[in-house]
């Protein structure tokens, strides 16, 4: 045998599941079940199943084994700015958001930092694709430029409000993006299914007079999306 029997072990169990032996959300079999399946040792196995959970296959769960994962996962431009409509019309499927919180507030210390002493608009979001809710969109708006906002125009689209009620010229944003471990909130309002870490994206959006106006920290469920984006390299 050419390859080493942890990585034949692994193909054995991507053919498996490629061919959906198993579903989306089922467990793999024990590692004890795996050892006897293919008659290795248990580090063997742990290996494998590591190198399934490294390209996306599964998620190790404590407690619960691995769990087989969605690799249809849906493209989110890292340099562009998109809103949740125009990326969920994209995706083509069922969507919803669920509005949580929408208040003025005072800016926090680190809030000021980034959009400066201003009374905000705290806009806390759920959206959901297929049933499940995958993102968590807490926003900021700069009250200044966004004297009013309902519900209604949380639950449908923002940025089409500003756009084309307001005028405003979104132009662009400075983005950092983490994986961080989930917090109590995520849990709450995120349909995690077990996964323990989320991908979080926080923006400084600034409009075409390159003033910010928004602060914007999307929590995305990691099995969910993959972060695309365009490189060059430049000499």
């Amino acid at each position: 045998m050419k390859k080493n029997k942890f990585q034949w072990i692994y193909h054995e169990l991507v053919k498996k599941l490629e061919q959906d032996e198993f579903s989306v959300g089922d467990k793999l079999p024990s590692e004890h079940e795996l050892m006897e399946q293919f008659l290795s040792s248990r580090e063997t196995v742990r290996k494998a199943l590591n190198l399934l959970a490294q390209n996306g296959y599964i998620q190790k769960v404590r407690g619960k084994g691995s769990i087989v994962l969605d690799r249809t996962r849906f493209d989110f431009p890292i340099s562009g700015l998109v809103s949740f409509k125009e990326l969920a019309e994209k995706m083509g499927k069922p969507w919803l958001t669920k509005v949580h919180e929408i208040n003025i507030v005072e800016a926090s210390e680190g809030l000021q930092e980034q959009l400066g002493k201003e009374e905000l608009w705290k806009v806390v979001r759920s959206r959901q694709v297929d049933g499940e809710s995958i993102i968590l969109d807490k926003d900021y708006f700069q009250k200044k430029h966004v004297p009013n906002l309902s519900h209604a125009i949380a639950e449908h689209s923002i940025y089409e409000y500003l756009e084309n009620e307001l005028g405003l010229q979104i132009s662009f944003a400075d983005k950092e993006v983490t994986v961080e471990e989930a917090s109590e909130e995520d849990h709450i309002l995120l349909d995690l299914n077990g996964l323990s870490h989320v991908v979080v994206v926080k923006s400084v959006v600034h409009l075409d007079d390159a003033s910010p106006f928004q602060f914007t920290e999307s929590r995305h469920r990691l099995d969910k999306f993959r972060f695309i984006d365009f490189a060059r390299r430049m000499k």
